[in-house]
């Protein structure tokens, strides 16, 4: 390891200047950590290492040297010293410090491929929790250095996933660790070599695939035989697309035990006796739903389950009766303060009350500020995608409504403006309602029901009450109305009534008219924090609307969805709308400059 150049390594709360002192403090520790394990003193465990390294002084880091020898046995060993340039904290690197969390993965990894005590195991981590790197990619390195696996195939959600997972599989393969220890393993000359797969020098193959591939009888071959996969991954293969519908989500797990699990081979018994093991399993992922593909394998009695949360207690609790936090929300929500102020209050109030409002994270990336952030911003989405949790994601709905006077509503500057209706299927007593919104978007971001009502019209008065909304609201550019009823009639209508009246005939409205399919439930749950923290608001004349939202407990338990299903289809349609925003210029002066 003489060619690699000596600078600052970052490690155990020391610094290292010389590469060849942290190699062999690294060795040295996890040697006496070894001994230790099996009953020795510290005493004696020092005095154990220390011949060990003496006896092997002539080849401590190189080809079959002893750094190679233990690692085999050791993944958490292999990671950090022949992986450590991604792994270890350097001046030339951005690395962060590995939490608790990313050593307990690499222990199960150890159990499942090293001690063979399992063979499918599902990781639910948070994002961001660099859950690819410390296990796709680590994983597949030592795998195929020391050809635990002839053919790894690791499954991604779309192809950019898989060529990502290649390119940095293959440059932590081509390190210099690795290189001085087992030879060049990457290089064209030993076969196929491209953004999707590797085939090494040891006569192993690594390849990736996206989710919409097929991998359905797929081997590898090379002189000493034909082999099926021996380890697959499958890493966050979901997209939203495949929880919208039960057919969606019936579909991913159909394509994994059909396909992907019928891809493995079986181990081998010969006398009572394993010679070889079966094909290893590992999901990864973090849920997007309560019956998502995670959450069902997570049911699985064939799979062993990881599980981990960005945070180890009850969030809701936690910022509901802490006042530090309480009061930061109130700033965050506050729709009176422009965005670059509030960003400056709420820094300045955090940095203040730091020490008051501190809280364990599962790793130092996660900084508490931020997931306050997104907790009280998107409760929801901070649930499924920190907290892996989609059983409590709509446990509270909408507990608070937000609502202030049309006066006080127009004293804002409104960019975005559109009416949307969803017409109800009759006018019956026991029908649904027809549901009306004229709604905006603020140069605040928030967004306004400036009018919300609940009606029930026969189409030609349902059409005369939507043309003079249109003309009530002079702002109003795009009016998008549900399509599955009138199959688009009502559009034609309405447009009809417009050319005829003179206040209206030289309007310019962009009509969207589409077919909805899409859950009712997971649609309304999108929006969810937004109406409780206030960053939807509606009218206060507009009760019957707003009462009508805050009976909604899920469409299984109420009656009526009209008001609010109106609502998060505004919210989805209003950010299709472009508009071109004009530049605030500011006062240096004001900044002290």
């Amino acid at each position: 390891m003489d060619n690699i150049t000596p600078i600052e390594i970052f490690y155990d709360n020391k610094i290292f200047t010389n590469q060849d002192k942290f190699n062999r403090y690294l060795l040295i520790k996890y040697l006496r950590l070894e001994f230790i394990s099996k009953k020795a003193t510290p005493k004696q465990a020092t005095e154990a290492t220390k011949k060990l390294m003496e006896k092997n002084a002539p080849n401590l880091f190189g080809k079959g040297g002893l750094a190679y020898t233990f690692a085999e046995s050791h993944l958490e060993f292999f990671c950090l010293y022949f992986l450590q340039n991604t792994f270890i904290p350097k001046s030339d690197n951005v690395a962060r410090n590995l939490a608790q969390v990313h050593l307990d993965i690499w222990n199960e990894l150890q159990k499942m491929f090293i001690e063979d005590k399992y063979d499918k195991e599902e990781f639910i981590l948070p994002r961001g929790c660099s859950k690819s790197t410390i296990i796709n990619k680590a994983l597949s390195c030592y795998l195929h250095c020391y050809k635990k696996s002839i053919y790894t195939i690791v499954i991604g959600n779309k192809e950019a996933d898989a060529v990502q997972f290649i390119a940095d599989t293959r440059k932590m393969l081509e390190n210099p660790f690795i290189v001085g220890a087992f030879g060049v393993l990457v290089d064209r000359k030993f076969g196929t070599l491209n953004k999707q797969e590797i085939v090494l020098g040891n006569k192993t193959k690594i390849q990736a695939f996206s989710w919409g591939s097929s991998v359905r009888g797929t081997t590898y071959g090379n002189i000493d035989g034909i082999y099926r996969p021996t380890t697959i991954i499958c890493d966050d293969v979901l997209s939203e697309d495949d929880i919208l519908t039960d057919q969606a989500k019936e579909k991913v797990l159909n394509k994994f035990y059909k396909e992907i699990s019928e891809s493995g081979d079986a181990e081998v018994i010969r006398n009572n006796k394993k010679i070889k093991s079966g094909t290893k399993f590992l999901v990864i992922g973090t849920p997007l739903c309560s019956d998502d593909f995670i959450n069902s394998i997570k049911t699985d009695v064939t799979f062993k389950v990881f599980h981990r949360k960005v945070v180890n207690f009850d969030v809701d609790d936690y910022f509901e009766n802490n006042t530090f936090w309480q009061h930061y929300k109130k700033l965050l929500f506050n729709d009176k303060l422009d965005k670059e102020d509030k960003d400056i209050l709420l820094k300045e109030y955090y940095t203040k009350f730091k020490l008051e409002m501190e809280f364990t994270t599962i790793w130092e990336k996660y900084q508490c500020d931020e997931l306050a952030r997104k907790y009280f911003s998107k409760r929801t989405a901070f649930m499924q995608e920190l907290m892996c949790d989609c059983q409590n994601v709509g446990a509270k709905w909408f507990t608070t409504i937000k609502a202030i006077s049309t006066s006080e509503m127009n004293e804002h500057s409104f960019i975005k403006t559109m009416l949307i209706c969803d017409p109800a299927s009759s006018t019956t007593e026991k029908s649904d309602y027809s549901s009306i919104i004229v709604g905006s978007i603020a140069t605040n971001e928030f967004a306004y029901i400036r009018k919300g009502i609940i009606i029930k019209l026969p189409f030609l008065k349902l059409c005369d009450k939507i043309v003079a909304m249109i003309k009530e609201y002079p702002d109003v550019t795009h009016v998008s109305i549900e399509k599955n009823l009138y199959v688009g009639t009502d559009v034609i209508k309405i447009q009809e009534l417009m050319a005829k009246d003179t206040e209206l005939s030289h309007r310019r409205i962009t009509f969207i008219n589409n077919m909805q399919h899409r859950n009712k439930d997971e649609k309304i749950s999108t929006i969810i924090e937004d109406v409780n923290n206030g960053t939807i608001i509606f009218n206060e004349e507009d009760k019957e609307f707003t009462e009508q939202i805050k009976t909604f407990a899920g469409q299984k338990y109420t009656q009526h969805d009209d008001a609010i299903d109106n609502v998060s289809q505004f919210m989805i349609d209003v950010k299709e709308i472009v508009v071109n925003r004009h530049i605030k210029l500011l006062d240096r002066r004001l900044l002290g400059l």
